[in-house]
C-alpha cells in the first residue's frame, strides 16, 4: 500500500495496524497521545499518575483495536478509553486511601523559569493548587464535563460524544460545575 502513514485518517491507520503495521500503531500513538495525556492529567490531578493511565489508555485501545467503529471518531473512543481508565484509577485511589486513612499530597508541580520571581510562583503555584483542588472535589460528571470543554478544549458536541450524553446535558453540567467551582473558591 503507498499510502503515507501522516496522510491517512485514523480509520485508515486503525486497519493497517489490525493488519500488523507497527508504524500505524505509533502514527496513532504520535496524533492522540498528547490530548489523551491533557484529558488524564486534568482528570486526576497527578501528572505522575496521568503517564501511567495514559499508556495503560493506549494499550487497551490497541489491544481492543478490532472493536473500534471505523464510523466514529477515533479521538471520541480513545478518550472514552480514557476517561474509563481515569474512573478505575480513581476507585482504586478511594479504597486505598480508605484502608490506609491516609491521603496522598499532589504536590507535583514543574519549577518555572528564572525570569519570574519566587513570590510570583509560589502565589501561581497556591492559585493552582486551590483551583486544581477545588476541581478534584467536583462529582466526576461535573469534572469530566469541565475539562473536557475547558482544559482540552473539546467543542460541546465533541464533548457530549465522549460522555454519551446530549449537548444540553454537557451545557448543564458546565454551569454547574462553575457555579460549583466559583462558590469553593469564593470569587
Amino acid at each position: 500500500m503507498s499510502l503515507q502513514l501522516s496522510d491517512g485518517s485514523d480509520a485508515e491507520l486503525a486497519a493497517l495496524a489490525l493488519g500488523g503495521r507497527q508504524d500505524a500503531y505509533r502514527e496513532l500513538l504520535a496524533r492522540h497521545r498528547e490530548p489523551v495525556f491533557r484529558l488524564v492529567r486534568a482528570t486526576t490531578s497527578d501528572p505522575h499518575e496521568a503517564l501511567d493511565i495514559t499508556q495503560e489508555t493506549f494499550v487497551a485501545a490497541f489491544a481492543s483495536l478490532a472493536r473500534y467503529d471505523h464510523e466514529r471518531p477515533f479521538s471520541v473512543w480513545v478518550r472514552q478509553i480514557a476517561l474509563n481508565k481515569c474512573r478505575d484509577w480513581a476507585r482504586r485511589r478511594r479504597v486505598r486511601s480508605f484502608f490506609t486513612r491516609a491521603a496522598p499530597l499532589e504536590e507535583a508541580f514543574d519549577v518555572a523559569g528564572d525570569a519570574v520571581p519566587a513570590d510570583v510562583q509560589a502565589a501561581h503555584r497556591a492559585e493552582l493548587a486551590r483551583v486544581t483542588g477545588a476541581m478534584a472535589r467536583l462529582p466526576a460528571r461535573l469534572r469530566e464535563a469541565l475539562v473536557l470543554r475547558t482544559v482540552d478544549g473539546l467543542s460541546q458536541a465533541e464533548a457530549a460524544e465522549v460522555l454519551a450524553v446530549s449537548e444540553k446535558t454537557i451545557e448543564t453540567r458546565l454551569y454547574r460545575a462553575r457555579t460549583k467551582l466559583k462558590a469553593m473558591l469564593g470569587d
